[in-house]
């Protein structure tokens, strides 16, 4: 036998064994890792929004007459009490029996209305005060540290809201005030005119502000209730934003909020004024119809930060409805259905071990960890499909 030939066959044999081989054993897979490491975790619900005044004023012809020609432009500043338009009365019609004691009754109501408003303002004030003596009272304490700096924080934004509450009624007094006028004015003019009947009706100002549109510039004839400007305080702003209702049930009033994308360098701080109990069908850009809900937001932060903002500005609101901090986290895009389970391929020796997990919290691309991993361990985020237990990976370089 020629064992130098047989040498020569087995070699090739082999060689040709060894790239059968290497030709159709499995090869590694490209993926992408991170490392599980503690953290927070916060739980959030995002969702555009839009700022709009408090207080709105509509100033509007109380009776049938002729409106000079309105000067005011569009941002104008007015002060409380400056005469804005000026109305000469056409002559009047004489009312029935009914029509005047209508008329009657609505000064009679208009009068209570300022009245309750009046009582409003009061109760809002002494809220105010209580709310700013606690205020003062737990900051003594936040300072000794016998109270977190949560309930600090807590009790000034109480406080600011309180504040807030007390504008409200000051300006449902002004509001009240004015359509008192406005009633009494209408019962002036009914009917045949006295010598205290004035010739010439000057719509003031309820409050000091700016003007936020004029309907028209013209003299014309006007109609009773008929709009001729209306005024606010751009800075007395709040944000309203629409959110889906199953959101909507985990939102509360005093709940933080974060004002994103406004415009401005840093985010604002708001907080949660109240959540509207009724929704709404809103169709999305695709067409989908989803339930809404509105959502009123405050601003807490100081004004100069958002002096630039106005009525129907758009803003970013990110709500916090929980946080974990110091918890051992992963990316969500690592974790997949097993069965009944949830699980994550973890990276070792160059090979992937599918490992069990029980999840907790989840929010902001990371979940929290309670049991199956342990910190510095290295995970795949995005899973391939073709990915199994024991397989040959090669970790992908970071961009």
């Amino acid at each position: 036998m020629n064992w130098k030939r047989l040498t020569v066959w087995i070699g090739g044999l082999a060689v040709a064994a060894l790239l059968l081989y290497l030709g159709f054993r499995p090869q590694p897979v490209w993926v992408d890792i991170t490392e599980v490491s503690r953290g927070a975790v916060h739980q959030t619900v995002e969702e555009e929004g839009r700022t709009r005044v408090m207080h709105r004023y509509a100033i509007s012809a109380p009776v049938p007459a002729h409106a000079r020609r309105v000067a005011w432009e569009v941002g104008d500043a007015v002060q409380a009490g400056e005469v804005l338009v000026r109305l000469d009365p056409l002559l009047p019609q004489a009312l029935d029996l009914r029509s005047e004691r209508q008329a009657q009754a609505r000064v009679e109501a208009a009068e209570a209305a300022l009245a309750t408003a009046g009582e409003e303002h009061q109760a809002a004030r002494a809220g105010a005060d209580f709310a700013a003596r606690e205020q003062e009272r737990l900051s003594r304490l936040g300072e000794r540290g016998a109270v977190s700096r949560h309930d600090v924080d807590r009790a000034a934004a109480q406080a600011r809201q309180a504040e807030a509450t007390v504008a409200a009624a000051r300006h449902r007094v002004n509001a009240a005030r004015a359509e008192l006028e406005a009633a009494r004015l209408a019962l002036a003019f009914a009917g045949q005119r006295d010598e205290e009947t004035p010739e010439v009706i000057e719509l003031q100002a309820p409050a000091s502000g700016r003007v936020l549109a004029r309907h028209f510039e013209s003299a014309r004839v006007v109609q009773p209730g008929e709009p001729i400007l209306e005024l606010a305080d751009p800075q007395a702003l709040e944000v309203e934003v629409e959110v889906l209702s199953a959101d909507a049930v985990r939102i509360r009033p005093g709940m933080a909020v974060a004002l994103q994308r406004w415009g401005g360098r840093d985010d604002l701080d708001g907080v949660v004024r109240r959540v509207e109990p009724s929704g709404f069908t809103k169709f999305s850009a695709l067409g989908v119809e989803e339930q809404r809900v509105r959502v009123i937001v405050d601003f807490i932060s100081d004004p100069a930060d958002w002096a630039a903002l106005g009525d129907a500005y758009r803003v970013n609101a990110l709500f916090l409805l929980d946080s974990r901090e110091d918890v051992l986290r992963a990316p969500i895009s690592a974790l997949f259905r097993d069965g009944d389970h949830w699980a994550v391929f973890v990276v070792s020796d160059g090979r992937v071990r599918l490992r069990r997990v029980e999840r907790g919290l989840r929010g902001g691309g990371d979940v929290e960890i309670l049991s199956g991993l342990e910190p510095g361990e290295a995970v795949v985020v995005h899973p391939d499909r073709d990915l199994s237990d024991g397989r040959r990976v090669r970790i992908r370089p970071a961009p």
